[in-house]
């Protein structure tokens, strides 16, 4: 594998946003109160997302159950309530920003009995009302194993539904300490079993000292649960607090995962240093008129 060790590479930079268009993306989610994890996960690409009027939307935050190392997301696994007008005031969101393809993500919420999954699905409900013709993506949480209320969300039939493995499975307690390989990997297959019509997707960060057999192997792994698409993208530490990054990866070696993933048969594999599990995600519209 080719990496740099030193400084963070030219290729991690970013242009400044056009602060008027983030902006006005800005006082929409303000007026409805609405969080995004472009902003609480601190990503890269919100100045280039925003301004293409487009935005992750964060439910049953912004406080998450699980304390992972390398997320920014604020950590509070105290037992709190669902906001029932949350999934009106996205819906409405949506709308305002003419969105053709939205993504919908969470924090983890352990607390709850189904994992959050009635959240997903009252906000899927309502933009199906407000905005029939846009196309929804959930990223969802492990749910911990509860496949009854993984096919509540399954039986609303989102077009891509998304669960990270986040890294391969030798660091899966370094680096998701209360997740499990398998039972992501299971979240997938479950989902195909239960509905053939859903993309299924999935993503990785790299750069935490994993090999390049092992990042393959994530791949094989992935597309023997039959999952369609895969992003893979470079960590970047959010804070001194955090896990270190042990690698920047060269953009030549993400080029390389992604024609393995082709070959291995995804879908779509989006690859680069910048690379984040909703970053283009709107390109799966072009994937469904082309009957892929």
């Amino acid at each position: 594998m080719t990496v740099l060790k030193t400084v963070k590479p030219d290729w991690l930079r970013v242009k400044a946003p056009q602060i008027q268009r983030v902006g006005s993306v800005k006082e929409i989610l303000r007026d409805l109160n609405l969080n995004t994890v472009c902003e609480e996960a601190s990503c890269p690409n919100i100045g280039e997302c925003f301004n293409a009027g487009t935005a992750t939307f964060l439910i049953m935050g912004p406080a998450c159950t699980r304390a992972c190392p390398y997320c920014d997301i604020d950590f509070d696994k105290t037992p709190r309530g669902l906001d029932a007008t949350e999934p009106l005031r996205l819906a409405e969101a949506v709308k305002r920003l003419k969105l053709n393809h939205v993504v919908i993500t969470s924090v983890n919420r352990d607390d709850l009995s189904d994992g959050g999954a009635s959240q997903f699905v009252a906000c899927i409900q309502e933009i199906r009302h407000l905005s029939p013709h846009t196309t929804i993506e959930v990223l969802i949480p492990d749910l911990c194993g509860n496949w009854e209320a993984l096919e509540l969300i399954v039986q609303c039939e989102p077009e891509v539904l998304n669960h990270n493995t986040e890294t391969v499975k030798r660091l899966y307690r370094k680096v998701r300490p209360q997740g499990e390989y398998d039972r992501s990997l299971m979240l997938l297959q479950k989902t195909r079993e239960l509905s053939s019509k859903i993309y299924t997707k999935s993503g990785i960060m790299v750069g935490l000292g994993e090999t390049d057999a092992e990042v393959k192997q994530v791949m094989e792994d992935l597309r023997a649960v039959d999952c369609n698409i895969m992003t893979i993208g470079q960590y970047l530490q959010p804070s001194p607090n955090h896990l270190a990054v042990k690698e920047f990866i060269t953009p030549a070696q993400f080029d390389s995962w992604r024609e393995y993933g082709e070959n291995l048969g995804f879908v779509q594999v989006v690859s680069s240093p910048l690379t984040r599990s909703s970053y283009h995600a709107e390109e799966v519209r072009e994937l469904m008129e082309k009957g892929k």
